[in-house]
């Protein structure tokens, strides 16, 4: 048997094997290869051992098109699309947008360009929530990886983060990531190889930071931790506190390995505390600590040189004159409605504060050493109150042992608070409050239970009068509530007041992947309303699906607001507004506190700063003022008709004193901090020319929605228009198509649109869908293969559009870029679709780029005689032998352009690598096709 030489065997050279041609693939060599088929896609690489063929591999040259399987013009736009379409190895400027299953916004690409004018990558994505700072991560990540700079990244997260981070990097960037939680951990390592961890088995990880934090786990993860991290809530890091060290040490250990990429995203960096802020900058460069302390000369020189590292925008600076971008984001509509507790629904609630003060001053006279714990029992019992009749029967049913050790465990497990500024908790159980069993407990259980069920409930009346004005408007609403029983109770009562809506309640009962399953069913509903604790206001991004905050329980946490409206409000929301509104009681003294001390003034820093500054973390100091404005006020009415005065609100305003300057004082650090760090160095101008230059090299919006309405016109299932978008039928096409379209879940119907945001209840069609993939790659491999091909290698149309002959070539053309750093090497493949056009028939011009595109969507005016059509086609090919050094001229300066455009974006230090970028040739030439004046 003769052997190829390796430079046959290079990545992208033609080989011809098993009867068929295949493209060759980095990482083979003369013993193993990796091929792909000419007309195939990266699913179907296969592997092979050249000794063990019976006929052995040999080079192979890409056929010519054939005159007399030449098709119509339509045929021929087709092919090139598809051809476009299809390329997964970008060879612009930036050669992970062939990869992305999302199109990112021009301030997206902000932090990307960031990231790759620094030889290691270390940088804070400090963007507004709902911007977007997991595409932008995304972003990174993936061209790191498609540039041969990284083969390994994890990404650290709190645990409720590990299932999103893990399905967003499948769906919008192609990363087959792995969730290491406590629970997912031991099932995985059954499965892997003798002798092989699983940093080692799985290239990507999404790793809970309350798994790694540990001694043991730590240390194995800092033995073979991969080139790149990525931190989600890197503030929660970077604290002091239990738990929260040890995360800070883990970050410091990682960024002792000077060439470890590192990336870390917060929303709020500076909540106050600058210890936790300059530790934060610490993690990007170790002299940035020094921020805290140094002279005006040395701080002005550290804040110029973070500025390269650092990037922080809100809506507003987006929404500017400059990037002009506001059409982005949603207008955020913000409303109040009250209630007043009257009925039987005020004396209940009355009921149960009596017997609050009742147990309050019981514990108070008892001298016991949990005494002033009862306080909080009492305090969370007139939340559920608050809530539900629903949840306050479950409180007042479950029995309070008072123990010190129980007592504890409810203020710890913060289901009287909402967890603290830099590490929010989600608890929607209902707290213990059952002290006694005397004769006061079981008569408020049996009023609770008669409540329940009982008609006229004033805070449910508000809301379904709010919700019928929204569903008028068409809104889709999510209703918050704190507490499960609050939940079910409200989903009970809404599915008898809207008949015609489909109502289900999430909550924390169901697992992560049923509630994501139940909100993915309920979003594709015509009139859906979500009815949700605060399990979804963190980890499932909603804005597909509803357009509509209700917090039917306020929270007692700002920071909580504004997450469970930024679930809805951000970034790939359809709607124009988004209605957010809080409900709550008039003469409820839980509500009065919470909203006018708390919430308001949470408003106003926000209407101020453009962005929520966290309330500072002193729950202690928050709790008594709440027991003093809801508990002793009772006691203070009292004692008024004995004309004696406790003054109250002057003890309320005296306690919340700290904690209100030490907000205030955030708010101004946070302000001066924008103005300091604010991102300026990139402009829209350094964005956008790239992008656009991007999307005509691997295919835009319009021509992946050209694409799919032509190929499936052709293959007998048109489109049918739905609505404004599209719905995509499958029924009528080939059995074989539908086979390969079903193993991705899309043989039945569905509606289609190729904008982003997609229409509600819409698949979003981009370059990287499998039904754009599974098209493209049954065209292409028919216009090779088949003697009637839907997509035409050649063609000659009549058209209005030239003056005179004019021949269009379609190539493809395969580079080999060979990256560098320190003294390893790794090979690369990069291919792109070319066109290239002559005016005239003896002498041609040849034309520019910019002529050749245009030329590609010409307007046909007929079709030529089949024998005339093959001889212009005939004609058009021998043009071509004549001008093969024109090609291969083409191709090197399509690699130097290439070469130049990985400097130029890259501008890489030295150490960091380097690139060389060589032409694979003969050049492929996919189509030949003669546009013909029609005036001859």
């Amino acid at each position: 048997m003769s052997f190829a030489t390796a430079t046959e065997f290079s990545p992208g050279t033609l080989l011809r094997a098993r009867g068929r041609e295949w493209v060759v693939q980095p990482g083979s060599n003369v013993d193993l290869l990796h091929l792909r088929p000419l007309g195939g896609s990266d699913e179907d690489i296969t592997t092979l051992i050249p000794e063990l063929e019976f006929e052995a591999p040999e080079p192979a040259t890409f056929p010519e098109p054939d005159p007399t399987k030449r098709g119509n013009h339509t045929a021929a736009l087709l092919l090139r699309d598809a051809l476009q379409l299809k390329l997964r190895s970008g060879a612009g400027p930036f050669r992970s947008f062939a990869n992305i299953a999302v199109e990112p916004r021009a301030y997206q690409l902000v932090p990307l360009l960031m990231a790759l004018r620094q030889p290691t990558v270390r940088l804070l994505i400090a963007d507004d929530v709902g911007i977007g700072k997991t595409i932008e991560a995304g972003l990174i990540v993936r061209e790191l990886h498609d540039r041969g700079e990284i083969t390994r990244f994890a990404v650290l997260c709190p645990p409720h983060l590990v299932e999103q981070w893990q399905a967003e990097l499948n769906r919008h960037f192609h990363f087959h990531a792995v969730a290491l939680t406590a629970s997912s951990v031991t099932r995985l390592e059954k499965s892997l190889p003798h002798g092989v961890s699983l940093f080692e088995q799985h290239p990507v990880v999404v790793v809970s930071l309350d798994y790694i934090k540990s001694d043991r786990h730590r240390a194995h993860f800092l033995s073979i931790a991969p080139e790149c991290i990525v931190v989600d809530e890197a503030h929660t890091c970077a604290a002091a506190g239990k738990g929260k060290q040890l995360r800070f040490e883990l970050l410091q250990q990682l960024t002792e390995q000077p060439d470890r990429h590192l990336i870390l995203l917060t929303a709020t960096p500076h909540s106050g505390d600058d210890a936790a802020f300059h530790n934060l900058l610490s993690l990007l460069r170790p002299d940035f600590a020094e921020l805290a302390e140094a002279d005006e000369t040395t701080r002005r020189s550290l804040r110029e040189e973070l500025a390269r590292y650092f990037v922080q925008r809100r809506r507003k600076d987006i929404e500017d004159k400059e990037w002009q971008d506001g059409s982005v984001f949603p207008r955020r509509l913000t409303a109040e409605i009250t209630y007043r507790l009257t009925g039987a629904w005020g004396e209940f609630f009355d009921a149960v504060q009596d017997y609050c003060v009742q147990l309050a001053n019981r514990a108070e006279a008892s001298d016991s050493s949990g005494r002033h714990m009862i306080w909080y029992a009492t305090l969370a019992l007139l939340r559920c109150v608050s809530s539900s009749p629903a949840s306050a029967e479950r409180a007042l049913t479950t029995r309070l042992s008072g123990t010190q050790e129980e007592m504890e465990a409810l203020a710890d497990e913060e289901r009287v608070q909402d967890g603290d500024s830099s590490e929010l908790s989600v608890n929607d159980l209902e707290p213990a409050a059952a002290l006694d069993t005397d004769g006061t407990l079981k008569g408020l259980i049996e009023r609770a239970r008669q409540l329940s069920g009982q008609r006229g409930d004033p805070k449910l009346k508000a809301l379904v009068g709010h919700l019928k004005e929204l569903m008028e408007k068409g809104s889709r609403p999510v209703v918050f509530c704190r507490y499960i029983a609050t939940a079910g109770y409200v989903a009970d009562e809404l599915r008898k007041h809207f008949k015609n809506a489909t109502v289900d309640a999430v909550t924390g009962e169901f697992t992560s992947e049923e509630r994501e399953e139940r909100v993915g069913h309920l979003a594709e509903a015509d009139n859906p309303i979500l009815v949700a604790t605060d399990c979804l206001s963190e980890g499932i991004n909603l804005q597909h699906g509803f357009n509509a905050v209700i917090h039917y329980d306020l929270a007692w946490n700002p920071t909580r607001h504004e997450q469970r409206e930024g679930r809805v409000d951000r970034f790939g929301q359809k709607s124009q507004d988004v209605h957010c509104t809080m409900l709550y009681g008039q003469d409820n003294p839980v509500d009065g506190f919470v909203l006018n001390v708390i919430l308001r003034k949470a408003e106003t820093i926000r209407e101020k700063l453009g962005v929520m500054v966290p309330l500072p973390s002193d729950q202690q100091r928050i709790s008594q003022a709440l027991i003093k404005a809801t508990l002793l006020r009772g006691r203070q009415a009292e004692l008024n008709s004995q004309q004696l005065d406790l003054g109250l609100e002057a003890q309320i305003e005296a306690e919340l004193k700290p904690l209100t300057t030490a907000w205030e004082d955030a708010m101004e650090k946070a302000k001066a901090n924008r103005t300091v760090f604010a991102q300026r160095r990139i402009k829209p101008e350094d964005v956008l020319p790239e992008w656009r230059r991007q999307l005509d090299l691997i295919g835009n919006e319009h021509a992946i929605a050209r694409f799919v309405a032509n190929a499936c016109a052709r293959l007998g299932s048109a489109l049918e228009p739905s609505r404004g978008i599209w719905r995509f039928v499958p029924g009528n096409l080939p059995g074989t198509l539908r086979e390969r379209l079903a193993e991705e879940r899309l043989d039945k119907s569905h509606t289609i649109d190729f904008h982003y945001p997609p229409a509600q209840g819409a698949l979003f069609i981009h370059r990287t869908h499998p039904l754009v993939s599974i098209l493209a790659d049954s065209l292409l491999e028919g216009a090779l293969q088949d003697e009637t091909p839907l997509a035409a290698r050649c063609a000659v149309t009549v058209t209005p559009d030239v003056p005179i002959v004019t021949t269009l070539f379609l190539l493809r053309l395969r580079y080999q870029l060979i990256h560098q750093k320190r003294d390893s090497f790794r090979t690369l493949m990069a291919e792109e679709a070319v066109a290239l056009a002559c005016e005239g028939r003896e002498s041609p011009t040849w034309l520019d780029d910019a002529s050749v595109l245009r030329l590609i969507e010409v307007k046909p005016a007929g079709n030529l005689g089949s024998d005339a059509s093959t001889r212009e086609i005939s004609h058009a090919l021998g043009l071509l032998r004549s001008n093969t050094a024109r090609l291969e001229t083409i191709a090197k300066e399509r690699a130097d352009a290439l070469l130049q455009d990985h400097r130029r974006v890259r501008e890489a230090a030295r150490d960091q690598g380097s690139y060389s970028v060589t032409a694979c040739l003969p050049v492929d030439v996919i189509g030949v096709y003669v546009l013909l004046p029609d005036n001859l």
